[in-house]
């Protein structure tokens, strides 16, 4: 008889990579909360001079997992801390940490990765591909294991423009196995220096390298009872376990923070474009929900059939057009205004990349230069004119990104609601169809607010920000009136001299 999803994870052993990650956590606290499973082996790399149990020990303070420990106070000790780093030759698991894994271990998510678009190919080649394959390895050796999840993205084949849920390892300029082969004889110097021959047609090192990870599971998953998650861009949480929970910059969330600051004031996109964003909550109830069908197919999984593959993206009736992410974004700024504002949050957008460039000197360079003289005026550090270039950086990587739309194929993850019993729909929705996105933005400024700029949810703080945002909005529009105004004498002194 079968249980439903929470059910399936009663009394199970996870082993889970990522678990620092964004979506990581997520998926911990979600398992925590809604099952009564048995541990989760968390793989944790020391990092900022913190150890394992130091970074570990630090959950219990997150706005993420004050639900969760409401109703299960010792919930975090059931999370038993695995050293390791996918960067490692041998993911770094001492020997004793294996043994413990290949006896005990019945569900596998791998969603350790390097996300950044402009990582030494090395770096990501180790960490998004290499790792890998390790991961297989060592799944292989596990006595008890039940489903393997493989976390990749939907952009990891965006070469092309309609993708559908399937392995493409024809884009490829050489296969998985040539390239990490090739990595090893190989100095890191040289690797770095082969790049762009071997990255080809593929727009950073992260979307290739997570390609040739795909690869990896196409030739060396065997009969593993293992599927491949592909999230398209993840941003704040929708609906819980609190709404619009975040704790990175990064992507759109650090494009709402700049906007929300009244810092970023000019981007580029395709104007009928789409932005490709889920919640990090829908992909965390999907991945826990593509492992429990996983598991139940696993005895159909053979050497020669491919691993399913589940693409979480907007649904093509609910759509989120360019123009309209940037219109919610804005949208509530009377509601949710920040007390630290530099100026008054207005975004406009230039289709074309090359003329951004030009304007984005009129609109962040040139004012950033002025904002700074000012802190120096004062004896405070400039920081402007330095915060730009990193912006103008950053969105001249997302660029593919920002001109291009993809239509992906969603038909596994849409049987797989069908197959979910009413119940497990309501505690692991991620129903994108039904996703209310005007809704979905008002909790995300609220939680970036709160979580990001850790401005407290009070009537006297949302004043004084809105006390702010009123002063600038005088100025601003006081300054535009003054730069038309000067304009139209301009044109008027130029038409005197023609006439």
């Amino acid at each position: 008889m079968d249980d439903g999803i929470q059910g399936f994870y009663k009394d199970k052993v996870v082993f889970l990579t990522g678990a620092t990650g964004f979506l990581g956590k997520v998926i911990i606290e979600k398992l925590l909360r809604t099952t009564e499973v048995k541990r989760i082996y968390s793989m944790i790399r020391s990092k900022n001079g913190k150890d394992m149990q130091e970074r570990l020990a630090t959950w219990k303070k997150d706005p993420l997992f004050e639900v969760l420990l409401k109703l299960k106070p010792d919930a975090l000790k059931r999370i038993s801390v695995i050293a390791g780093d996918c960067a490692d030759p041998d993911l770094g698991i001492s020997g004793s940490d294996r043994k413990l894994l290949v006896s005990e271990v019945q569900i596998v998510i791998h969603g350790a990765a390097t996300v950044r678009f402009n990582e030494p190919l090395h770096v990501a080649l180790a960490i998004n591909t290499r790792a890998t394959r390790l991961m297989l390895q060592l799944a292989k050796q596990m006595k008890h294991l039940e489903a393997y999840l493989h976390i990749s993205t939907a952009f990891s084949n965006c070469v092309i423009f309609r993708i559908k849920e399937q392995f493409y390892p024809e884009h490829l300029t050489c296969g998985s196995d040539a390239v990490l082969a090739m990595s090893e004889l190989l100095s890191e110097q040289m690797m770095d220096k082969l790049a762009p021959t071997l990255v080809g047609d593929f727009p950073n090192t992260y979307a290739y390298t997570k390609a040739l990870a795909e690869d990896v599971i196409l030739r060396e998953s065997g009969d593993l009872p293992l599927s491949v998650f592909r999230p398209s861009i993840i941003i704040a949480t929708y609906e819980e376990p609190v709404s619009g929970w975040m704790d990175n910059l990064y992507g759109p969330i650090a494009f709402v923070y700049g906007a929300s600051h009244g810092v970023l004031r000019l981007t580029t996109y395709k104007p009928d474009g789409y932005s490709s964003l889920v919640p990090v909550d829908y992909c965390a109830n999907a991945a826990l929900a593509s492992i429990w069908q996983t598991s139940k197919e696993k005895s159909q999984r053979d050497t020669t059939s491919q691993p399913a593959i589940y693409t979480l993206v907007p649904s093509e009736n609910n759509l989120l057009a360019n123009p309209d992410f940037i219109d919610h974004i804005l949208s509530v700024r009377e509601d949710f205004p920040l007390t630290k504002m530099i100026w008054y949050p207005f975004v406009h957008s230039i289709s074309n990349p090359r003329l951004f460039r030009l304007v984005a000197f009129f609109y962040h360079t040139l004012p950033g230069y002025f904002f700074d003289l000012a802190l120096r005026l004062t004896g405070r550090k400039p920081r402007l004119v330095k915060l730009y270039r990193s912006i103008h950086v950053n969105i001249a990587m997302l660029e593919y990104f920002l001109h291009n739309s993809w239509h992906f194929e969603t038909k596994s993850i849409d049987r797989l609601k069908v197959l979910m019993s009413a119940e497990d729909r309501r505690i692991y929705n991620f129903d994108m169809e039904a996703l209310d996105w005007k809704n979905y933005f008002r909790k995300a400024l609220f939680g970036m607010r709160l979580y990001l700029a850790n401005e407290p949810p009070t009537k006297e703080s949302v004043e004084q920000g809105r006390r702010l945002l009123h002063r600038l909005k005088f100025l601003h529009y006081s300054f535009v009136t003054l730069l038309c105004a000067l304009a139209a004498f301009l044109v008027w002194t130029l038409v005197r001299l023609f006439i």
